[in-house]
């Protein structure tokens, strides 16, 4: 027989316990001899998930603070990127804002998850203790259980690894132009195990930050716009280095080149000597992202001053009317 239905309980003569609570309130001696796992073991496990939820909500507001892009000064950097290494310029325009913003949400979002699970994984434990249970065995299942979880997921783990140091060491962000070996593109998002990009022909590829690599990024700093120019072997090269100086300090010196070119241009002289003619090379530091329609417009400019100036295109190199149109 259960000595507590026979004798009473000694508990409920010590003042200031809960079983001497309980049974004032009930009279029942079983009652106040299990009132320690019936009244005290519960407020206290309420009061540990009550604190958890606080903290976490507390430290999660901390992290929405420090991500956040005010929208009354959208350039600014936010707090958590500041310590941060950024290789994007400070330009003008949504590009950057939206770069800064993706990458420190995504920063964000990791700290959330991983502040939830360490706040939930203490009280769990701590919940655990208060119900007397022996956490050794359940401490050494559960690294069992990882090890196994890890050989599984190894592929998974190392796309979140790869993807948090491309986020911490700012690789690439929103909008920029990349080449990332099997794909290259724009890029549309970067998130924490997929990168997603879409090319020149409209499509959108999915690559796991696992498998990347290497990164070429034409979106840094500066880009270098590039124009060949092809001449004859008769074509006097100095004039046309005169021609080209002339034209293309005219053409960058009118919008929207002006906004797009660093500085001025220069002419290099001979490129290469080809059995069709020889080649001259001008170049122009500008916006990163912008070189080719640089490319494109000084490349029109200059067809045009050469012809202006008499020059013939070489042999084999003439961009007729048929070809232009393709």
């Amino acid at each position: 027989m259960n000595p507590l239905l026979t004798e009473t309980p000694q508990c409920v003569t010590e003042e200031g316990t809960w079983c001497y609570q309980v049974y004032r309130v009930t009279h029942n001696e079983w009652l106040a001899a299990s009132a320690n796992w019936l009244v005290a073991k519960p407020i206290t496990i309420l009061l540990i998930l009550l604190v958890a939820v606080l903290i976490r909500l507390v430290l999660r507001k901390v992290i929405d603070r420090v991500t956040e892009i005010p929208r009354n000064n959208g350039r600014r950097l936010p707090a958590l990127l500041r310590p941060l290494r950024e290789r994007a310029p400070d330009l003008l325009g949504p590009m950057v804002i939206e770069r800064r913003r993706q990458r420190a949400k995504t920063i964000g979002s990791v700290l959330k998850s991983l502040t939830s699970f360490l706040v939930f994984g203490l009280a769990f434990i701590q919940i655990l203790g208060e119900l007397g249970i022996n956490l050794g065995p359940i401490i050494a299942s559960a690294g069992i259980v990882g090890v196994a979880l890890g050989f599984g997921a190894q592929n998974l783990v190392k796309d979140f690894i790869s993807g948090m140091f491309m986020m911490l060491e700012d690789q690439y962000g929103v909008g920029d132009v990349i080449d990332i070996g099997p794909a290259s593109g724009t890029v549309e998002s970067v998130g924490l195990r997929i990168t997603t990009l879409r090319d020149v022909k409209g499509t959108v590829w999915y690559v796991r930050n696992g498998e990347v690599l290497r990164v070429g990024n034409s979106s840094q700093g500066y880009a270098n716009a590039v124009v060949d120019v092809p001449l004859s072997y008769t074509a006097d090269v100095e004039r046309a280095v005169e021609v080209l100086t002339t034209t293309v300090t005219a053409a960058v010196a009118e919008a929207p080149l002006s906004d797009e070119v660093l500085e001025p241009p220069e002419v290099l002289g001979v490129e290469t000597v080809t059995p069709e003619g020889i080649t001259i090379r001008v170049t122009a530091k500008v916006r990163p992202g912008k070189q080719w329609s640089v490319q494109r417009a000084l490349r029109a400019r200059v067809i045009a001053g050469l012809e202006e100036a008499g020059f013939e295109p070489p042999m084999g190199r003439y961009l007729g009317p048929a070809s232009a149109a393709q």
